[in-house]
């Protein structure tokens, strides 16, 4: 009998990660529950739960070890604490605390060799100056070895192109004190799209025509394309691109999204995920309650559905899984011409911006 198509997609995912010699597939995400409370979890994508660890503040996004079963969850701006979590267990081996002046921006990235980590950090007593800790990871615990400027204001999600060793990192531009989010500087944003080493080099700075558009979240393909997703800062009416692309060899640009889309995003988009394979781009808009698909080379659009409360989105093999925070979780299969969607077994309600889907 013909699988339905929910347990073949967790197979695909099952088998593609035991044929790279691991288990199953997880999604890491952060919930919070009807009380408030916040939770860093793991769920198969069958619905079962693999953990789900209580931490004292809400979580953004998270990053996996590249070798070893563990995961940071980053808190969100301004967070001062960022947790690391056993993925077997659900054990908090340990909450990393910022440094005083200091506070954490959501996201960072592991190096391929495992041994040092890259975190967005403020600097509060120069407020929005950007900077990525970094912290060595040895015994399943990371310390704080020093830090490296980010050539710009308020970085928020930081990505690794895909030589390994060039850092890619989104500037926001808006300046914050300690413990706010109140905008400090929003009539001399400072936004960037920036490529560096990690050794803190800068390769290239580049911007956006509008100074109000905060560039925000990142993705990149295998091939080197970096997509970026806006939030503007500036008048409701105004008109501006809130995705973008850096191809190789190219400048970075505007993605060309139709008026009717765009006047649905509220001028806000939450996360942002190419499927290289399949040279799709996908968006999620919360504050519109929409979820888009794009042809990456014809710009044409697959998809525009209404999704309560989207928010975080990750490629699989046949298409994207994007998780709600007030409706459900859905897995949307793109290898037909016609894109078809259907619902996870996964909770309802209360799911944070991010996922990582990861092999487990």
């Amino acid at each position: 009998m013909k699988k339905p198509p929910l347990t073949r997609l967790f197979d695909m995912l099952l088998g593609r990660h035991k044929k790279r010699g691991r288990a199953s597939s997880i999604l890491l995400s952060a919930r919070d529950d009807a009380d408030g409370n916040h939770y860093a979890v793991g769920f198969h994508l069958d619905g079962s739960e693999a953990f789900s660890t209580q931490v004292p503040l809400r979580c953004h996004a998270i990053i996996e070890h590249p070798t070893e079963p563990v995961a940071l969850y980053f808190a969100r701006r301004p967070g001062r604490e960022s947790y690391l979590i056993d993925l077997v267990s659900g054990e908090l081996l340990q909450t990393i605390a910022s440094e005083p002046y200091r506070h954490f921006y959501g996201h960072g990235v592991f190096h391929a060799s495992g041994n040092h980590l890259y975190a967005t950090e403020n600097d509060t007593s120069d407020p929005g100056r950007g900077l990525l800790g970094v912290y060595r990871y040895e015994n399943r615990r990371l310390t704080r070895e020093g830090e490296i400027s980010t050539h710009g204001l308020g970085p928020h999600e930081v990505c690794w192109m895909p030589d390994g060793e060039t850092l890619v990192v989104a500037n926001g531009g808006i300046r914050t004190e300690a413990e706010s989010r109140i905008e400090m500087n929003l009539d001399a944003m400072e936004p960037s799209l920036v490529l560096m080493r990690r050794d803190g080099a800068l390769v290239s700075k580049e911007t956006l025509s509008q100074t109000m558009n905060s560039i925000r979240h990142l993705d990149v393909a295998a091939d080197g394309t970096i997509a970026a997703c806006q939030q503007y800062m500036g008048n409701s009416e105004d008109v501006a691109p809130l995705l973008a692309l850096k191809r190789p060899g190219e400048a970075f640009a505007p993605f060309p999204i139709a008026e009717e889309q765009r006047r649905t995003m509220g001028q806000y988009t939450a996360s942002v995920a190419i499927h290289g394979e399949l040279r799709l781009v996908a968006l999620t808009a919360p504050r519109g309650n929409r979820f888009f698909i794009w042809d990456m080379d014809s710009h044409a659009l697959k998809l525009d559905v209404h999704m309560p409360d989207c928010a975080g989105v990750g490629a699989v093999d046949d298409g994207f899984v994007v998780t709600s925070g007030q409706g459900r979780c859905r897995f949307y299969d793109c290898r037909q011409e016609n894109l078809t969607s259907q619902p996870l077994q996964l909770p309802t309600g209360w799911w944070d911006n991010h996922l990582r889907l990861i092999a487990h």
